[in-house]
């Protein structure tokens, strides 16, 4: 029995020992448990979040998980962060509440929020006076930045930075209106200034801007969406949070503005944020033909891995429309890569001033109290601040890498929203390519679908379909062939038509849309005339009388300050038209009118050249011109000359070289006088219109009086530009106040000179061409064209049909005959009067004169050369007392005629008396004695006239020399 009590005993005592040594092994691995942990830091970092937003509950998530992850991944670190997380409720005091309450009282060493961009203005100060880093990475707004507070920092993208990927898709498309609609808040206002300056630089228009409150009610925003429909506009950019923007695509839908015609784009925060799979059913149905720009996230192993890791994670917390989906959130990653930066430069600040020992001591010694704020200051702040500034890493939404305190800029991609699905179809402006501003198409990707199921992009403009009507102010003109407004039909309403009108209704047959309109005459209802001035019928577009003025309304710069104008669909400029004087042909001195008067001294002396160098060649061997005395060989020359001019010569020339002169001469001549013939017609038969006032100058010399169309802006131009006296200047309305004005003159009361644009005064003088006449250059206008608001969307439209219509040239001719059949029976009035002379110069023939006068020269000097060669032996012998010059001269002129001349003459005359003789002998009446009595007086004849030569030769060698075939002696 002792026995066995003993062996229960020593059972009982090994039971014990075995459960002290469990006890004391227990013991053991729970203090390494305990130094391990107490070896690490923990840092205490302030979390602020609206934790009842499917944001802020998924931001909470994507942190956690990153300080598991991160730890897990790096056991080593002597520091650790640990989140302290506030609920801010989307209320700007208690995010600034949160704030100092994890600043003073948990003294936080880092806050990341708060969440939204008006929470974010007021906690950043706080930052600023605890010296602690404000870490966002949804406050997107630009006007946040480190010009504020050095301590705010910005791990997502600002919204500025999708500035060039909107303003891409805007210019793409060629839309020039873009209507912004975008929350009353910081975060929406932050963006405006950017994206308006963007749409500037690429001439587009923002007509209006719809701000809505983030407290709106439906009403309200259904009340907003119908004003935007009464616009032109169909471009609609929505810069809103997730919740705001959500309600008003629901009830755009609602409102029929989700049709085909209109365009909606929307920021990255919206296109971030709507995912189809994580919003309802009622709001991505309301998104169909969306497009939406979000930041490219590119793919890594990293990203895929995380997104397995993300499915299998289960998150009661976020939201029953989350749960399900195993889609990531670009606002999740960089939430989650912010806490892996945070835990770096926490672990890289305790690497460089030992955080266990040193920081935690500064910490609690070293915290001074704000007076006026409260807040505590930590000296750790600014050292961890310089360390998340340095750090850089490959992190789930891209290179995290800070740049000014924000995170690097990265390329953008466009989405389209198609049957609840986001397809991605174009990229834009990827980072360091500054003038990359074009889309850049996906390989495969479709064009986008638009709001009604189409692929037709929409226009950006159309008529509003409210059914308004444009209200179109016409002027009232005495020219009715432009506008005609006709009261005869004794109706209320006037016939309105001409010129202006039909080429307005032509442009909008080739419009691509219909347009309603109704035609109001800017008069006054009494007196039925011109209510004011061509520039205040204008300035009414700008009043918001009239949505547009039709008629002959004249484009000129400045009344483009307050109303856009189409192309013009009328050549203008502004003319002088003055009166004409006397016809020409009452003239008696018509006839030297022709040629001018150098014209008549050069042809005058080229006669008398002609017949001197005529006489030249000839007299020594032409009878007819070295017979009689000097007066009769000149009367003769010069007879001779002249009358080539009428052909009417009857001198014989012997020379070959008097001759070729004759020939070149004769041509001349001929050229001469059918040139004067047709000058001469044509001053007796075509009317030549010569001005009474040559120019803007005579006209201001003289003081004359000078008339304008009344209501133009010629007065203005006659004024600023041409240096008139307004008290000079006289204002009519029609083509018959011109006339009379211009009939009259200056000194009986009427004017001078009529200045007005050409369109009036071509069809002024079609009626009065023969009286007035346009002088002076043309003052140049762009022309007619049609007005509307400034940055209507009309003009462009109706700019390309008014080219269509003035291309086409059968529409033009027969609105030309309609309104001005008269215009074509008067020459053309736009080419000014030519001030110049019109008579024929010298110059006109002075090729002509050279070339008689060189061959005249050319033939003397030939002639010349050959009489002194001949002649030369007994010139140089004969009288040698006296001068070369006196001696060719004694014998050349006058009274030295040619042997060979002599001896034919006489020759002739024997031959003749020989002839007569002989002729007489052989007469039936005649004597056989007398025939030969006759027959011997002639053959003494003959030979005594050899017996004189030969005497000749005997007597006076020195008179004598043999020519050739005839003897040369001096008479």
């Amino acid at each position: 029995m002792a026995n066995k009590n003993m062996r229960y005993h020593l059972i009982f005592f090994i039971i014990i020992f075995l459960d002290l040594i469990s006890l004391y092994g227990k013991s053991l691995t729970i203090g390494e448990k305990r130094t391990t942990i107490a070896s690490k830091q923990m840092v205490r970092i302030g979390v602020i979040l609206d934790l009842d937003s499917p944001i802020g509950k998924m931001a909470r998530s994507y942190m956690s998980m990153a300080l598991s992850e991160f730890y897990a991944r790096n056991a080593n670190y002597r520091t650790k962060l640990t989140l302290s997380v506030k609920n801010s409720s989307e209320d700007v005091v208690a995010a600034a509440s949160a704030a100092l309450e994890l600043m003073n009282n948990e003294e936080v060493q880092a806050i990341i929020g708060p969440q939204n961009s008006n929470q974010a203005k007021f906690v950043i100060n706080l930052g600023e006076k605890a010296q602690i880093p404000i870490i966002s990475f949804s406050a997107t707004s630009p006007s946040l930045s480190q010009t504020q507070s050095r301590f705010f920092i910005r791990t997502g993208l600002d919204d500025s930075s999708q500035v060039k990927a909107i303003t891409s898709i805007v210019k793409a498309y060629g839309w020039r209106e873009v209507v912004l609609i975008y929350e009353d808040t910081e975060y929406g206002n932050g963006l405006i200034p950017y994206i308006t300056d963007a749409f500037e630089q690429i001439d587009t228009r923002v007509p209006y801007r719809s701000v809505m409150s983030p407290s709106s009610s439906p009403y309200q925003i259904l009340k907003e969406l119908t004003k935007l429909m009464g616009m032109e506009t169909r471009v609609f950019l929505v810069h809103m949070a997730a919740y705001l923007g959500s309600k008003v695509f629901v009830h755009a839908k609602e409102a029929g503005m989700m049709s085909k015609g209109y365009a909606w784009i929307t920021t990255a925060g919206l296109s971030t944020l709507l995912h189809p799979k994580i919003e309802e059913a009622k709001v991505t149905g309301s998104m169909e033909g969306v497009l939406g720009v979000r930041p490219y996230l590119p793919t890594s192993k990293d990203l895929e891995d995380f997104k397995l890791r993300w499915k299998e994670r289960k998150l009661p917390n976020i939201g029953k429309t989350m749960q399900s989906t195993s889609e990531i959130n670009l606002f999740g990653l960089w939430a989650y890569d912010t806490i892996w930066a945070l835990a770096k430069a926490v672990e890289l600040v305790g690497l460089e001033v030992n955080y266990s020992s040193d920081v935690l001591k500064h910490k609690t010694n070293s915290k001074n109290t704000d007076e006026m704020f409260g807040i505590t200051v930590s000296k750790a702040g600014p050292r961890l601040l310089q360390a998340l500034l340095r750090t850089s890493f490959q992190g789930l939404s891209g290179k995290f890498q800070l740049i000014n305190g924000h995170l690097q800029p990265a390329a953008y991609e466009i989405i389209n929203v198609v049957r609840k699905n986001e397809t991605v179809i174009r990229f834009c402006c990827p980072p360091n390519k500054e003038a990359f501003h074009d889309l850049v198409q996906i390989s495969n990707a479709s064009e986008p679908i638009w709001p009604g199921n189409t692929s037709t992009p929409p226009k950006g403009w159309v008529i509003p379909v409210t059914g308004k009507t444009l209200r179109i102010g016409v002027p009232v003109t005495s020219f009715e062939d432009f506008v005609n407004v006709d009261w005869s039909r004794h109706t209320n309403e006037p016939m309105i038509s001409g010129f202006s009108i039909d080429i307005f209704l032509e442009v909008l047959k080739r419009m691509p849309f219909a347009v309603l309109y109704e035609f109001i005459p800017y008069m006054n209802s009494s007196t039925k005339e011109a209510a004011g001035t061509y520039d205040d019928l204008l300035y009414q577009i700008k009043l918001k009388k009239f949505d547009a003025v039709v008629g002959d309304t004249t484009i000129i710069g400045n009344r483009t300050s307050y109303v856009d104008f189409t192309l013009p669909y009328s050549e203008s400029g502004v003319w002088m038209v003055v009166k004409v004087k006397d016809n020409e042909r009452k003239n008696i001195w018509i006839f030297l009118k022709p040629l001018s008067w150098d014209l008549w001294l050069t042809s005058t002396g080229a006669f008398i050249f002609t017949g001197v160098v005529v006489w030249i060649l000839e007299h020594r061997i032409n009878t007819e011109f070295g017979d009689g005395s000097r007066k009769q060989q000149l009367a003769t020359t010069l007879w001779f000359s002249f009358s080539t001019l009428v052909f009417a010569h009857k001198e014989k020339v012997v020379s070959n070289w008097t001759r070729f002169v004759l020939i070149i001469w004769i041509f001349v001549v001929l050229i001469l006088t059918q040139s004067y013939t047709a000058s001469l017609a044509s001053l007796l038969t075509v009317d030549k219109l010569q001005p009474a006032v040559v120019d803007v100058n005579a006209l201001r010399q003289t003081g004359a009086f000078v008339g304008y169309h009344k209501n133009s802006f010629v007065k203005e131009l006659l004024i600023s530009q041409l240096q008139f006296e307004e008290k000079k200047l006289k204002p009519y309305s029609s083509p018959e106040e011109f006339h009379q004005a211009l009939s009259k003159e200056s000194k009986n009361g009427g004017v001078d000179a009529i200045f007005d644009e050409s369109p009036y005064l071509k069809n002024f003088l079609a009626n009065y061409c023969s009286r007035y006449i346009v002088v002076g250059p043309t003052y140049r206008i762009d022309g007619f064209g049609f007005a509307f608001p400034l940055g209507s969307p009309l003009v462009a439209h109706i700019s390309r049909a008014i080219l269509n219509v003035t291309q086409n040239y059968k529409i033009m001719d027969a609105m030309q005959h309609q309104y001005f059949p008269y215009e074509t029976k008067c020459q053309d009035p736009s080419s000014p009067f030519p001030l110049d002379n019109p008579s024929l110069n010298v110059y006109s023939f002075g090729g002509l004169f050279i070339i008689t006068g060189v061959i005249s020269i050319f033939s003397c000097l030939i002639y010349m050369v050959h009489f002194l060669y001949n002649h030369w032996p007994a010139l140089s012998s004969f009288h040698p007392e006296a001068s070369v010059l006196s001696t060719i001269t004694k014998h050349f002129i006058f009274d030295r005629k040619d042997s060979s001349v002599l001896a034919i003459e006489q020759t002739n005359q024997a031959t003749h008396v020989n002839s007569v003789s002989v002729t007489e002998a052989r007469g039936d009446d005649a004597s056989a004695y007398d025939r030969n009595n006759l027959l011997s007086h002639a053959v003494s004849f003959d030979q005594g006239i050899s017996d004189n030569v030969a005497l000749d030769e005997e007597d006076d060698e020195m008179h004598s020399m043999d020519s050739g075939r005839f003897i040369y002696g001096c008479a």
